[in-house]
Parts: C-alpha cells; sequence; structure tokens
C-alpha cells in the first residue's frame, strides 16, 4: 500500500468520524444554546411605504427617490413575485425587512404582498434587529392607503435611464 492511499484511507476515516460526531455535537449545541440565541421581538406599528428592497439599496434602477412609488410600482412587483425581500420603507426613512405577513409561513412571493406593493400602510407587528438590519413580522394590515407617492410624473413609469439607450 502506498503512503498515498494510506492517506486516502486516513482522510475517508476521519471524514466519516467528523460526520458520525459533528451532527450530535450541533444539535445538542443548538437544543442547549436555542432558547438563549432566540430573539425577542419589540411590538410596534410602522408606517410607510411596501417597498423593493434590490432597488432600494442596490442603486440599480437609479436613486433612492426614482425606486420607489407609482414610476417603481411594475418593477417592485416583479422584484416581490421573483422572491426578492419586500420591505417597509417607513416615515422616518428607515427600512424594515418583512418577514412574515400576517399569518403566512413566509413572506416570498406572497400574493398577499404583491397585492400592496407600493402602498402606504400602517403594519402592527413585531420588529427584531440583528447586524444592524431591521426586520418585521406583520400580524395586521391596520391601515392602507394605497399608492400615494404619484412620482411616475417625475419618472415615467419606468425611469428612463432604467432603459438601455438604444431602446428610447
Amino acid at each position: 500500500m502506498t503512503v498515498r492511499q494510506r492517506l486516502a484511507g486516513l482522510s475517508e476515516r476521519m471524514q466519516n468520524g467528523v460526520r458520525q460526531t459533528a451532527l450530535p455535537a450541533v444539535l445538542l449545541g443548538s437544543f442547549l444554546a436555542g432558547p438563549a440565541m432566540a430573539a425577542t421581538g419589540e411590538r410596534t406599528q410602522i408606517t410607510g411605504e411596501v417597498m423593493d428592497t434590490w432597488c432600494y439599496f442596490s442603486g440599480v434602477m437609479g436613486g433612492q427617490e426614482a425606486v420607489v412609488g407609482s414610476s417603481h410600482h411594475t418593477c417592485a412587483m416583479w422584484c416581490a413575485a421573483g422572491g426578492i425581500p419586500v420591505g417597509v420603507l417607513a416615515d422616518d426613512g428607515t427600512v424594515y425587512m418583512v418577514l412574515k405577513l400576517e399569518g403566512k409561513t413566509t413572506a416570498d412571493g406572497d400574493p398577499a404582498l404583491l397585492s400592496i406593493q407600493s402602498d402606504r400602510i400602517t403594519a402592527d407587528g413585531f420588529v427584531y434587529e440583528r447586524d444592524g438590519f431591521k426586520y418585521l413580522v406583520v400580524e395586521k394590515v391596520v391601515s392602507n392607503e394605497g399608492i400615494t407617492n404619484l412620482n411616475h410624473n417625475d419618472f415615467g413609469f419606468i425611469p428612463p435611464f432604467a432603459v438601455p439607450e438604444g431602446d428610447r
């Protein structure tokens, strides 16, 4: 048996040993640390616009004033339907990522979220914060004013800077 074969056999035995001990260790660790690590939310009401977090944070479609409201509504719906996290842009400028909406398991591509995309809402629920990000679990949409940011007069329904030059 060559050295290479011996090392390969040793490596395989070590990997199997790690697999056999790692899972129980992880499970035990998560069981013991689970309650201590669980985040507690703060009950709150947030008022703001339901928005597309990808375009807002990335700047891919222009400045932050152009990626909210009626000018960005269609894109925001496409992004939400595709699984991009939906947020609420609060009146104070804080962005809350929506994790759940009114008892749903998740917010990913939820038709209920699509129906309120770009609307100004007041949401009652719990805010969680971790690593500088704020997350919102919406228990109830208390009020919905519809789309109130009618900025399509300023930017058009698709901001011109988002259309390739050859297609303008």
